[in-house]
C-alpha cells in the first residue's frame, strides 16, 4: 500500500503525457513534421517526473484547472444547446467530454498535491 501512494502523485502526469503523445500521433497522421511542436507541451510534466518543483506543479495545474474549466463550459454550452454547432464539431465534444473531465480531474489532483505535500 505505501508503494501505491508513493506513485500516486505521479499519474496527472503520465495521463498529461499519454494525452500528448495521443494528441502528437493524431495530428501527425495528417499534418506531418508540423505536428512536432506539440511534443514540446509533454517537457513541464516529464520535467515533474524528473525533477519535481511544487511552483512547476502548482502552476501546471492552476493553468489547467482554468483549460479544463473552459472546455468545461463549452461543453455544456453545447449540451444545453446554448451555442450551436456543427455536426464534426458535436462529435467531437463526445469524444472531447471524456477529455475535459479527466484533465479536470487530474490537474485538480496536481494542485491538490501542490498544497498537501513536498515532492
Amino acid at each position: 500500500m505505501k508503494r501505491v501512494r508513493k506513485f500516486s502523485k505521479f499519474i496527472p502526469y503520465l495521463y498529461f503525457i499519454t494525452m500528448i503523445a495521443y494528441w502528437f500521433t493524431s495530428v501527425n497522421s495528417s499534418e506531418g513534421i508540423t505536428a512536432y511542436p506539440i511534443l514540446l507541451f509533454g517537457i513541464p510534466f516529464i520535467w515533474q517526473l524528473i525533477k519535481p518543483s511544487r511552483k512547476l506543479n502548482f502552476s501546471l495545474g492552476i493553468i489547467f484547472v482554468c483549460l479544463s474549466s473552459y472546455g468545461l463550459l463549452a461543453y455544456l454550452s453545447d449540451t444545453f444547446e446554448i451555442i450551436t454547432f456543427s455536426e464534426t464539431a458535436k462529435r467531437f465534444f463526445i469524444l472531447g467530454a471524456t477529455f475535459v473531465i479527466g484533465n479536470l480531474v487530474m490537474s485538480l489532483w496536481m494542485v491538490r498535491n501542490s498544497l498537501k505535500q513536498a515532492f
